[in-house]
């Protein structure tokens, strides 16, 4: 039978959602209305009510265990920018600022230095010390925020990076809180926010990755996405041919490319119809800006409540590999700016199970046009990737169909599980660093290409008695592994050796407490490095 035109384009059930989500959506803007016009003592008097709710609701032994603990997560919480979330364990943050090709300004953050070290140059030129770059890219609606608001120095990747002895780098999507500038549109006009994926894939991704090199003179880095971060590498490497070669591995946490749907109808709902509905609803500028509004006059255990119930609703999380105090750090700095075109962008993948480019020519149920023998919408072509991928996944995690992702992917994809793991889990989970760190150091390690003078672990192996009776010793780098972590090691320089054929000899070398002195009459007299393994 066939349909009636737009108004058989969705089922009854389906109409019933998206009228109720137009309904809490006004709502919504009407209450924000309302508390915009609140002076600021009415604002603190519904905190303080809202926190004598919470408390009357929780045992005494419950507050008694928070209070505990809630020190460094109030600090957490409390801190107003990624250099203050770096400064409570004692890093020092860099700020820059790369323009794109099409005038947006975008910040990029940077934690060159392990405690220590400030003094010295990193990647500064022949005098400075060089290290390998890894670059950080967040999800959707977040900043670079969300790789540092950790409790545990521990589970934080980009203090680990920096004491592992990489250049860290993170970066910001144009809209958001550190990049809401433009050369051309001021952040008060719709055409500032006309952006979509496309455009973090033409213009961000490479030209933030296109400064990072050219502050650092490197030839190349690594790139660690997490989600949408995962998708606007997916996009960029496969339309910038040259862009592969500047990226010696991709690592992609929780990785986002055509997720197979939403949990909830509601959602569906509008997932499936016209994008027109859902500018109508959000608007065309920046989508959901009214959360700081909730978050300024919420107890913060309410709002983490209500975040947990609304990405249970929406996408089956659980959140239980994150532990409370984790959400009463994070939460604060979970959400930040982004075009309402680029959330439509997704809703398009989503109903279309393509990884795609925005469709600008989506009409109404007449148009000739929407027929697919006259009109397909352009796929970004992800099978031309030539970079090194490793994919890590959470088991648990609604947003990733792993057999659809690697239909379109390179064949020489690496693919790891996480069981248990849902998409959150792989900022902030509480074991992140036992279960996911090490698939990361592994793909850095076996992958990453750039110029270092930093210290390289090696452990000294032997003595071996030769054929003539002779005690002989080698070096090989050590494995970050467990069964390796007890095993005496080695510091080298690189600098220390010969740059031109890797080379280098030593007449001492520490292992365990004591040191051993080689003779050169029963040692090699070079070690090649290249012959490590």
């Amino acid at each position: 039978m066939p349909r009636v035109p737009f108004l058989g384009r969705l089922a009854w059930a389906e109409y019933l959602a998206l009228f109720a989500s137009l309904s809490l959506v006004f709502v919504e803007g009407f209450l924000r209305l309302i508390t915009l016009c609140l002076p600021d003592p009415v604002i603190r008097f519904c905190y303080e009510q809202s926190k004598a709710l919470f408390n009357a609701l929780t045992s005494t032994q419950t507050r008694a265990s928070r209070a505990k603990t809630r020190s460094l997560a109030e600090s957490i919480a409390q801190a107003v920018d990624f250099a203050d979330l770096c400064s409570i364990y004692g890093y020092e943050a860099e700020e820059h600022i790369v323009q794109t090709r099409d005038g947006y300004l975008l910040g990029l953050h940077r934690l060159p230095y392990r405690r220590g070290e400030e003094a010295d140059y990193v990647n500064a030129g022949e005098a400075g010390v060089r290290k390998k770059v890894v670059y950080l890219h967040h999800g959707l609606l977040m900043n670079s925020e969300v790789w540092v608001c950790l409790t545990d120095e521990q589970r934080c990747l980009p203090f680990q990076l920096v004491e592992r002895g990489y250049d860290v780098w993170l970066g910001n999507n144009r809209g958001n809180k550190y990049s809401k500038k433009s050369t051309r549109n001021s952040p008060a006009t719709t055409d500032f926010w006309d952006f979509s994926i496309d455009e973090f894939a033409f213009h961000d991704i490479p030209d933030s990755i296109e400064y990072i090199l050219e502050v650092t003179k490197q030839p190349s880095l690594s790139y660690i996405g997490f989600s949408q971060g995962t998708a606007q590498a997916f996009a960029a490497l496969s339309i910038h041919p040259t862009l592969n070669q500047k990226l010696d591995v991709f690592v992609a946490l929780a990785p986002a490319m055509s997720p197979a749907g939403l949990y909830n109808g509601i959602v569906d709902a509008l997932m499936k119809a016209s994008p027109q509905v859902v500018f109508l609803a959000f608007g065309r500028r920046s989508i959901l800006s009214s959360t700081a509004m909730w978050q300024a006059i919420l107890y913060p255990p309410i709002f983490v409540r209500i975040i947990d119930i609304s990405l249970r609703t929406l996408f089956n999380w659980t959140g239980e590999n994150i532990s409370q105090h984790q959400k009463l750090a994070a939460y604060p700095h979970l959400y930040s700016f982004t075009s309402t075109k680029s959330v439509v962008h997704w809703f398009q993948i989503i109903r279309n199970k393509a990884f795609q480019m925005y469709d600008d020519e989506v009409g109404g149920p007449l148009a000739v046009g929407n027929n697919s023998r006259y009109y397909k919408p352009v796929r970004y072509p992800t099978r031309n990737i030539r970079s090194p991928i490793v994919l890590i996944y959470g088991g648990s995690d609604s947003l990733v169909d792993i057999g659809v992702m690697l239909r379109e992917l390179p064949r020489r994809t690496t693919v790891r599980e996480i069981p248990k793991y849902e998409h959150l889990d792989f900022l902030w989970a509480s074991d992140v660093n036992e279960l996911v760190f090490n698939h990361v150091y592994d793909a850095l390690e076996r992958y990453a290409h750039g110029q270092s003078t930093v210290e390289i672990p090696l452990q000294i192996t032997g003595p071996e008695t030769d054929s003539n009776g002779d005690d002989q010793f080698s070096l090989r780098p050590v494995k970050e592994d467990i069964t390796l972590r007890e095993s005496p090691r080695r510091h080298l320089r690189t600098d220390s050796m010969n740059s031109n054929k890797g080379r280098f000899s030593p007449n001492t070398l520490t292992y365990g407490d004591e040191d051993w002195r080689i003779d050169p009459s029963k040692a090699p007299e070079d070690v090649d490095l290249d012959t490590l393994t």
